[in-house]
């Protein structure tokens, strides 16, 4: 009984699509966060009769087969890349990327990993970190004595003082772009790893290179749709519901054949 095996990967494949899309409502406030999807695939098929089989010795071939599908597998959950919403928040270390790009930051082992969520803070030394604490790369202090803090377009760092008119400039972010971002790793915490499948990270200015640019002030929002979380939601829930439904009708079929006399 095929049936039993077969909608038992249906049911699995529709609780790895709930536990999905549970994720990404769970992310709906997530700053920068991209909505994943899961995605599947047909399992193998036994060949009963193979398509093209001579059938008689007349040569004559069977057109289609008899080809029996042997369930559902997860394929791939991939990354849904899509600019958020900005929202103003007014921080004087809060920078939002319009396009495309990631901030680098440096893990405490040492290696790279890259964001985009631009909620920066800075430490007791003046250092500009993430929200974990993780300096973002290339190191920017900001002087105990600043007043106010400028960051344009394209990522260059101003600092103002109370005894100067003019703007003292104290570094320039860069963001890193990759040939394929959805082969990033995801780490938490709104950190990504380099893969081989994202390629090489390339480093250059905002607004360079096919990457996005900076706003001050701005933080991106989370680009999860509500309304279509819900109604794959509810999709899935019938699905697996239906799946459920062939087991216990291959139950009954079962029973019915044993009671036979």
């Amino acid at each position: 009984m095929r049936a039993l095996q077969i909608a038992a990967t249906g049911m699995a494949a529709q609780q790895m699509r709930v536990e999905t899309i549970s994720n990404n409502l769970a992310n709906m406030s997530t700053t920068g966060y991209n909505a994943r999807r899961a995605e599947f695939a047909d399992l193998h098929y036994e060949q009963m009769a193979r398509a093209g089989a001579v059938n008689a010795s007349d040569g004559t071939v069977l057109p289609t087969g008899v080809q029996l599908g042997l369930g559902v597998r997860p394929a791939a959950v991939s990354m849904q890349l899509a600019q958020g919403s900005l929202s103003a928040t007014g921080g004087d270390l809060d920078v939002a990327i319009e396009g495309n790009g990631y901030l680098e930051v440096t893990l405490p082992s040492g290696a790279s990993a890259y964001t985009r969520d631009g909620g920066l803070k800075r430490t007791g030394d003046g250092l500009i970190v993430t929200s974990d604490g993780f300096p973002v790369t290339p190191d920017i202090v900001i002087p105990e004595d600043a007043r106010s803090i400028s960051i344009n377009a394209d990522g260059e760092v101003y600092a103002y003082f109370a005894d100067a008119t003019a703007a003292q400039l104290l570094g320039q972010f860069t963001l890193t772009g990759f040939s394929n971002p959805k082969g990033l790793e995801a780490l938490g915490g709104n950190l990504f790893s380099e893969t081989e499948a994202s390629g090489a990270p390339v480093n250059s200015t905002p607004g360079t290179d096919g990457l996005g640019t900076l706003r001050q002030g701005f933080l991106e929002d989370s680009s999860v749709d509500a309304v279509r979380e819900v109604t794959e939601l509810i999709e899935a829930q019938r699905g697996y519901e239906m799946n459920a439904k062939v087991i216990s009708a291959a139950d009954q079929m079962m029973g019915a054949t044993t009671q036979i006399r």
